[in-house]
């Protein structure tokens, strides 16, 4: 969430940049200021209270030595009173405090200068493309039905286990799977991210550290009995390993990937858009995320979103990247950049990675912070990208490569995969 202090000092400031996300904040953030003098005045009162005590206690000893019972007793009858005052200034300010923090969690990221403007996904901006493009016959077929054709997955199997959005693998389908889990994590490893294999569920302050709580509960999988949530991405437990946590300066950044299995209702969703692996409840992704130092968060970015195009590169597959406008952007993100792949038999761009810097978004509830050579702690940065999310990756490679003799392994994967075609 937005610190108390750069609303309170840059007002109008944020109120226009959350225009840009088409987010009305007047309102909030005139019920935070109004809120945070309320709480500035209580603290002064409650330290004025809390310092006569201290003086009350100090003179009620001196009497007592002095002899002066009369005046000791008038005197701890005033502590009485002010004990009483202390305690209710004290509830009055832990509920301010709470009131102020409940407003702050409905009040998205600022967005990055460099966002464009808009409202929809129309309005993103192309960034660079690349990536051979596939000249598929007329008669292509789309991955669902080379799915069914060369008994890769089977989506009707997974209804009848858990129902639409949980296929089920097999063969050389589930081989393609731990194949591409495994290249992206060998590569992610040699770009210098540490491996780490984090928790599936998590409790609500994770979800609450990361901004999947409470925007988007209705989006997660929950646990009621032991409320614990099912991860929508290992965003979520990886980022969440540094809450609390103060960082060494020198430490940053810190890098790590994980894979795992990701878990999201998706509401609402239905139509051509959401068929085969185009949309799912479950899938299996891996994730690289970035703690870093505020100045140097953006050289980071950068960093990821190149080191994401080198594994759309090694896999063949057309692609763009796109500048997320305003309107587009999620919740939590300063700056987003979506990695799409043309899928040649349904032709259309399907997305398969999001890069985004949340700025101290995240840092700020996570308490995620470093200290420097001033022995001074500062909010981190935290990053985190797809790279990647597989299940429109292996649609595209499934229907880009088709040829008569079968699907075409790209050459990067075949010591993973163990096989060069599917037939």
């Amino acid at each position: 969430m937005l610190t108390l202090k750069y609303i309170t000092e840059n007002t109008d400031d944020v109120i226009a940049r959350l225009a840009k996300k088409h987010f009305d904040g007047a309102a909030l953030i005139a019920q935070v200021v109004e809120l945070d003098k309320e709480r500035k005045t209580t603290q002064s009162q409650l330290d004025s209270s809390s310092a006569e005590m201290n003086n009350l206690s100090k003179e009620i000893g001196m009497l007592f030595k002095q002899g002066k019972q009369a005046e000791a007793v008038a005197a701890k009858e005033k502590t009485t009173v002010l004990k009483e005052t202390i305690k209710n200034l004290g509830d009055k300010l832990s509920e301010t405090e709470q009131t102020i923090i409940n407003i702050l969690v409905q009040i998205p990221n600022l967005p990055h200068a460099s966002v464009p403007e808009g409202k929809h996904a129309e309005d993103n901006k192309v960034e660079r493309t690349g990536g051979p493009m596939p000249n598929l016959p007329e008669n292509a077929l789309p991955h669902w039905d080379l799915a069914k054709k060369y008994d890769l997955i089977d989506f009707e199997l997974g209804v009848k286990i858990s129902g639409a959005g949980f296929p089920v693998y097999k063969g050389k389908g589930a081989r393609l799977q731990r194949a591409l889990i495994n290249f992206f994590l060998d590569n992610a490893r040699e770009a210098g991210y540490l491996e780490v294999q984090p928790p599936y569920v998590v409790n609500a302050s994770s979800g609450y550290g990361t901004g999947q709580l409470p925007d988007k509960e209705g989006q997660m999988y929950h646990c009621e009995v032991d409320d614990l949530y099912l991860i929508p991405t290992a965003e979520v437990p990886v980022t969440n390993i540094y809450r609390d946590v103060i960082l060494d300066e020198k430490d940053l950044p810190v890098k790590n990937t994980a894979y795992s299995a990701c878990f999201r209702r998706e509401a609402g969703s239905y139509g051509k858009d959401v068929r085969g692996l185009n949309r799912l409840h479950q899938f299996d992704k891996v994730e690289i995320v970035q703690i870093a130092h505020p100045d140097t968060s953006y050289d980071r970015l950068t960093e990821m979103v190149n080191y994401v195009q080198t594994l759309v590169d090694k896999l063949e597959l057309p692609w763009r990247i796109l500048r997320l406008c305003g309107g587009d952007m999620s919740f939590t993100s300063a700056l987003t950049f979506d990695f799409e792949v043309f899928s040649a038999a349904q032709q259309r761009w399907l997305e398969v990675s999001s890069v985004s810097n949340f700025e101290s978004y995240q840092a700020n509830r996570l308490k995620c912070r470093f200290k420097g050579a001033d022995k001074k702690t500062q909010l981190c940065h935290t990053l985190n990208g797809s790279a990647m999310a597989l299940p429109r990756i292996v649609a595209a490679l499934l229907e880009n490569n088709q040829t008569p003799q079968g699907i075409r392994i790209p050459k990067a994967l075949v010591p993973y995969t163990g096989f060069e075609i599917i037939d």
